[in-house]
């Protein structure tokens, strides 16, 4: 950083005394370390455990085998772009997203700020440049101090919860303008745009969506604003869940991810041809989508609950199919202006970590456009879903798809690829090793 630039940093961070210094693991939970702003100002290395890196949900690591036998450490290096002061801290604090970097200087293959970084190095060396927008839905639930409980709606202004009638609803009664207002508030603080918000189709549910830009950008804004929401919600003394699917009977929640893509210096979208058409390049990266859709089902959806969510097929497609406007397909292309022509990518849930989703995707539809690889025809209506085109139904069926997947290796490195199905494997056997309440209350009886 030059010396303008830090002069311009020690300004920007006056009267903060600690630095949140993270960066997203597997699953896209901030980890990483405080650190004292003027060490921070100083530039001290930072360093933090190499095994942080791939953190199973619970908490406990695979062996160290998948991240380097020893152990050894990463030097998290703050991005200068995403430096903020965090305005729900009554302390003044701030916080800096980090890459996570080999000793060595270059990225770490377990980061996955550092996948997405390279999957948009490999479009730029094409001259080309992918552009992305994510929708996010979540909850927004009272406390839910015993887990064994159902999650329920805050008591509304009428003293009453909410029930399944209020989608689209703009109405106040839920009584949570003032915590919406403070979300919008740390929103513009941290130079989060917001683009359109609604009451989604579940009980207290809601969907925000970001505006569209620089893939790496969006994966930092999303990854902010699921931080935020959770922090402001505290203060309000309520539970924001990003679950896939935390109530039964109800839907469940999504990040769709829109994606097109730019010629650099010109800033034409290369989806459309120079009659205003679809171009080959869009046919082409329809058809690295729906290749790897299968192989990287464990990365859209990763967790046990997940699979809840997309068992229900309308709004969480579970297949690989793609159309104009429908939205059982798993790729649905919106209605819109050919200078606008985008690919949605509907499979992930709320529970993504966004940086490997948006890489993910991104990466698959680079596969296709590399290979000239052609899509299926697309499908309208009503329709069944072919088996070639189906998906992995449950957390374990994806995981094996994804330990045969060679096109996962070759994309994203056998070190990852095979230090995240250990990551997920625990979390799986963790899940197994529970009886749950259906088991108790109706095999008890009867098996």
């Amino acid at each position: 950083m030059t010396t303008d630039g830090q002069r311009s940093l020690a300004q920007r961070l006056t009267g903060i005394d600690e630095i949140e210094c993270v960066t997203p693991d597997l699953n896209g939970v901030p980890r990483g370390k405080v650190m004292t702003a003027e060490g921070f100002l100083e530039g001290r290395r930072l360093q933090m455990a190499r095994g942080v890196l791939l953190q199973c949900i619970m908490g406990g690591y695979p062996p160290a085998r998948f991240y380097g036998s020893d152990d050894g450490d990463l030097a998290l290096n703050a991005d200068p772009k995403q430096i903020h002061r965090l305005p729900w801290s009554k302390q003044p604090r701030a916080l800096a997203i980090c890459d996570a970097d080999e000793l060595t200087g270059e990225s770490s293959r377990l980061s996955t700020r550092g996948q997405l970084k390279a999957v948009i190095a490999r479009y730029a060396a094409l001259g080309l440049a992918p552009v992305v927008a994510t929708e996010m839905e979540f909850f927004v639930f009272a406390p839910n101090t015993d887990p064994t409980q159902p999650f329920q709606p805050p008591v509304g202004l009428d003293g009453r919860r909410e029930e399944g009638h209020s989608a689209f609803s703009v109405s106040s009664n839920n009584g949570l303008r003032p915590f919406f207002n403070e979300v919008y508030e740390c929103m513009a603080a941290l130079g989060l745009p917001r683009d359109t918000f609604m009451h989604e189709m579940g009980i207290s549910q809601f969907e925000i969506n970001l505006l569209h830009g620089d893939p790496l950008l969006l994966a930092d804004q999303t990854f902010l604003f699921k931080h935020l929401l959770k922090e402001v919600a505290l203060k309000h003394h309520l539970t924001v869940v990003c679950m896939a699917k935390p109530l039964t009977h109800t839907p469940g929640s999504s990040m769709h991810i829109h994606q097109s893509i730019v010629e650099i210096g010109t800033g034409r979208n290369v989806f459309s041809d120079d009659a205003g058409q679809p171009s080959a390049i869009f046919r082409h990266f329809i058809g690295g989508q729906q290749a790897g859709m299968a192989d990287f089902t464990a990365l859209f959806a990763p967790n046990v609950n997940s699979y809840q969510r997309l068992c229900h097929p309308y709004a969480s497609p579970n297949n690989a199919c793609w159309s104009h406007d429908n939205r059982a397909a798993g790729l649905r292309i919106p209605a819109s202006s050919p200078q606008a022509r985008r690919v949605e990518n509907r499979l992930p849930g709320a529970d993504a970590n966004p940086y490997l989703a948006i890489a993910a995707s991104l990466a698959a539809g680079l596969h296709g456009i590399e290979n000239e690889l052609e899509p299926t025809p697309a499908i309208q209506g009503e329709f069944e879903v072919p088996e070639s085109l189906s998906l992995p139904c449950t957390l374990h069926a994806a995981l094996e798809r994804l330990k045969r997947s060679q096109l996962a290796k070759e994309l994203f490195g056998k070190e990852f690829i095979e230090g995240y199905i250990a990551s997920k494997t625990m979390e799986l056997t963790s899940f197994l090793d529970e009886i749950t309440p259906w088991e108790r209350r109706v095999l008890a009886a009867q098996a």
